[in-house]
C-alpha cells in the first residue's frame, strides 16, 4: 500500500476579534490518495479557503496536523514549510499566483527554479496544454481575467506537484476553456497528482472522485 499524498488529521483553526472567537475549522480530517481528485464545496464562510491555506502550509492550524508525501508540513518553521511546498505542492488561489513584474513564462520558470527544475521545453508544453502559449511573454496586468486564471494554473502545475490545491480554478474561464482545463487535470491525476479543488462549479465536481461538503468548519453530508 502506498502512503496517501496528503493527510490532514483533526484540523482546528480559530480567529479572535476582541473578546469573540470564530472557529473556521472544527476537527476537519482529510486523506487524499495518489491520483485522486477531491472537490470541496460549501457556502461562503464555511472554511474552504482556510482549509486550503492550512493544507498548503500557508497558515498554521491551531490544532491537528498536515502531512504531504509522508512528511509533516504543519507546525514546522516557515523555511521548512516553504521548502516542502516548493517540492511537493502546487497552489492556486483566486488571486496572487502571479508576480506582477514577471511575464507568464518567467513566473513559471521561477517556480521551477525553486523546486529544482528548469525544463524550458516543459514551460512551452504546459502553456500550450492550458491554451495560453501566445501570452507567454505578457505581464499579469496585460492578461484578461480568464487568461490570468489559466496562467495561475500553469504556475501551480509548474513544479509537477505531488499535490495540487486550487480555489475556484475555473471561476474566470468560459465553458470551452473549463473543459480543456478539466481534461488537463484528469490527465495529471492519471499521472499521479492528488488534488483538492474548492469549487462551486458542477463541472469541476463532476470530474472529482469524491465531493465533500463543508459547513461552519465541519464536514456535512
Amino acid at each position: 500500500m502506498t502512503a496517501p499524498r496528503l493527510t490532514a488529521d483533526s484540523l482546528y483553526r480559530f480567529f479572535r476579534a476582541g473578546e469573540e472567537e470564530t472557529f473556521a475549522l472544527q476537527g476537519v480530517g482529510l486523506q487524499v490518495e495518489k491520483g485522486e481528485i477531491v472537490a470541496v464545496t460549501g457556502p461562503s464562510g464555511s472554511g474552504k479557503t482556510t482549509l486550503l491555506s492550512c493544507l498548503a502550509g500557508l497558515d498554521e492550524p491551531d490544532g491537528g496536523t498536515v502531512h504531504v508525501a509522508g512528511e509533516r508540513l504543519s507546525h514546522q518553521q516557515e523555511h521548512l514549510r516553504s521548502r516542502l511546498r516548493a517540492r511537493y505542492i502546487g497552489v492556486l488561489f483566486q488571486s496572487g499566483n502571479l508576480l506582477e513584474h514577471l511575464t507568464v513564462r518567467d513566473n513559471i520558470r521561477l517556480v521551477q527554479g525553486l523546486s529544482g527544475s528548469a525544463d524550458r521545453s516543459g514551460v512551452r508544453e504546459l502553456l500550450r496544454d492550458i491554451g495560453i502559449a501566445p501570452r507567454a511573454g505578457a505581464l499579469p496586468r496585460q492578461l484578461s481575467g480568464g487568461e490570468a486564471a489559466r496562467a495561475g494554473l500553469a504556475v501551480a502545475l509548474a513544479n509537477n506537484p505531488a499535490v495540487l490545491l486550487a480555489d475556484e480554478l475555473t471561476g474566470e474561464v468560459d465553458g470551452e476553456t473549463e473543459r480543456r482545463v478539466l481534461a488537463l487535470l484528469r490527465e495529471r491525476a492519471r499521472a499521479g497528482t492528488a488534488m483538492v479543488l474548492v469549487t462551486h462549479s458542477r463541472a469541476v465536481a463532476a470530474v472529482a472522485d469524491r465531493v465533500l461538503r463543508l459547513r461552519d468548519g465541519r464536514w456535512v453530508r
